[in-house]
């Protein structure tokens, strides 16, 4: 039982501290199977999924009134073909550990350096953004599908970020974001499972870890996303971003 209940604590806080900016707990969940809990490649990928798939619902009921909109469709119909071809990618061109590490440096780089600079320079906004036109935002929403697929995000904590910084509004962004990611996880762990039947070696979830993950994420979400207004934000996202920065470098010196 002391897997779980390690899973269930670091879901917990990952999502408590993650939430107030807006970034998915499973980015740095990740981390935390590969390297404290020695979940085995590639079902790192499909638990962190899981975990998203549990975690998920608090948020989405927040936003239930705004699940409605174009917006919504537009991503899914980019991001679930996306996540299945990054789980094909994942079990058959990334199923390593030393490959693996260096997309997971990737991810946690760019992740990492957006929070910062984002922080310490907050860019212009481009009202023009808001007309994006579909056939963009789908190829968009499909590249983070792929992403999604091989690292094991829904692709909200990318997307958000993107769509925001383009000149989308806040209010219509995150709901669309959240039920892109709940989704798309629900679909890549299913993906996961499926590709598992005909597969050798540990490509399914760890279906306990991952729920138990998941659960820590779904009571840390509620009470991060409460604790938010009273938190200092650009400190926490200067935090977050220097931590996924040093799991970037650290990564790629093991893998090196």
């Amino acid at each position: 039982m002391t897997e779980p209940l390690i899973a269930l604590g670091c879901g917990l806080v990952i999502a408590l501290v993650t939430t107030p900016v807006g970034v998915s707990g499973a980015v740095l969940l990740l981390p935390v199977q590969l390297d404290v809990l020695k979940v085995p490649n590639p079902s790192v990928t499909p638990t962190n999924l899981l975990y998203n798939v549990v975690a998920g619902p608090g948020a989405l009921v927040r936003h239930r009134a705004r699940l409605g909109g174009p917006l919504v469709g537009r991503l899914l119909a980019g991001t679930l073909p996306g996540v299945v071809v990054g789980a094909c990618v994942r079990v058959w061109l990334v199923p390593d550990a030393r490959t693996f590490r260096l997309v997971a440096a990737a991810v946690l780089l760019g992740l990492g350096v957006w929070l910062v600079t984002r922080t310490l320079r907050p860019g212009p906004t481009d009202p023009d953004a808001a007309t994006m036109r579909t056939p963009a935002l789908v190829a968009l929403a499909f590249a983070v599908g792929v992403i999604g697929g091989v690292y094991g995000i829904g692709g909200g904590s990318i997307l958000a970020p993107v769509l925001v910084g383009r000149g989308m509004r806040v209010a219509e962004v995150a709901p669309a974001a959240l039920a892109s990611t709940f989704v798309t996880s629900l679909v890549g762990a299913v993906s996961f499972a499926v590709i598992a039947l005909g597969a050798d070696g540990s490509v399914a979830p760890d279906w306990t870890l991952g729920v138990a993950a998941g659960l820590g994420g779904l009571v840390g979400g509620y009470w991060g996303a409460r604790l938010a207004p009273r938190i200092p934000e650009a400190p926490l996202r200067l935090l977050l971003g220097g931590i996924c920065i040093a799991l970037a470098v650290a990564y790629v010196v093991v893998a090196a």
